[in-house]
């Protein structure tokens, strides 16, 4: 049995993946994210008001401060703006996961197969899982090449850390969007509704800050953002891992339980 669900789900993945290597649109949102990715690299790296100008002219004035590592706080910075990006970029993937299967109408074939709605979940999330992590190989280049002339050294293990951190961030914004995409024919819709929820979640502390009591406290576990930033430290933080593999689960959960009520409906 277990065999069986595992080949339905690597099925799905495959076909998913497929469809998205072949898919013009989405060739165009890789390039926008590069272009945009890349741009902040260069900013965050080399402008006049970029980390190494700005500790160089720190020590040319002789301001006291703490010694800083270079290499950690550009890192810290440039996934902290490619997360913020990803927030923008990410319900353009995740909206065509089942919106397209509502206007084909092939999600009541989904629905009434033998494949378990789980399976199917599962599998869609992986494919657009892989094709993100597709997409920010490059950004992988663009640290190696810049840690390669750090001084000391940075250890692997900090960009291994702050990189799994953003894909599972993404897995959790696309897990979300997925069940949105689940409920309407309307591609444009679903990107809109997740935007709008993913963004509530993004700045959830935010909203913590300025209430008080049981709601400020259930905004601040429900907060992406600092999920995200507190693995952007280097500390393999349990509850931020937690909070956002809740997120991975509660979108896999919702959508095959979505799915599920079309094959009662039906």
């Amino acid at each position: 049995m277990l065999k069986l669900i595992v080949s339905n789900i690597i099925a799905i993945f495959r076909k998913e993946l497929q469809s998205y290597f072949a898919s013009p649109f989405a060739y165009v949102i890789a390039a926008i994210f590069w272009l945009l990715s890349g741009f902040f690299f260069v900013n965050i790296l080399l402008s006049p008001e970029g980390i190494i100008q700005s500790v160089a002219a720190q020590e040319q004035m002789g301001i006291p401060s703490p010694p800083i590592d270079v290499a950690y706080e550009f890192l810290r910075i440039f996934l902290g703006v490619v997360g913020t990006l990803a927030i923008f970029i990410l319900p353009l993937l995740s909206m065509g996961l089942y919106t397209e299967e509502r206007k084909l109408k092939t999600i009541e074939l989904l629905a009434t197969s033998p494949i378990t709605n789980w399976a199917v979940a599962v599998g869609k999330l992986l494919g657009v899982v892989t094709f993100f992590t597709v997409m920010i190989l490059p950004l992988f280049i663009y640290q190696a090449i810049t840690f390669s002339a750090a001084n000391p050294p940075i250890s692997p293990a900090v960009p291994l850390l702050a990189n799994a951190s953003l894909i599972l961030l993404a897995t959790a914004i696309l897990s979300l969007g997925m069940f949105i995409s689940s409920l309407t024919e309307s591609t444009v819709l679903a990107a809109i509704l997740t935007f709008t929820l993913v963004l509530f979640l993004w700045i959830a502390d935010s909203i913590a800050n300025i209430t008080t009591g049981w709601v400020s406290r259930v905004l601040a576990h429900l907060s992406l953002l600092q999920s995200f930033e507190t693995l952007l430290q280097g500390v393999v933080d349990t509850s931020s891992i937690v909070v956002l593999c809740s997120y991975i689960f509660l979108g896999i959960f919702l959508t095959a339980q979505s799915i599920e009520a079309l094959r009662f409906g039906r």
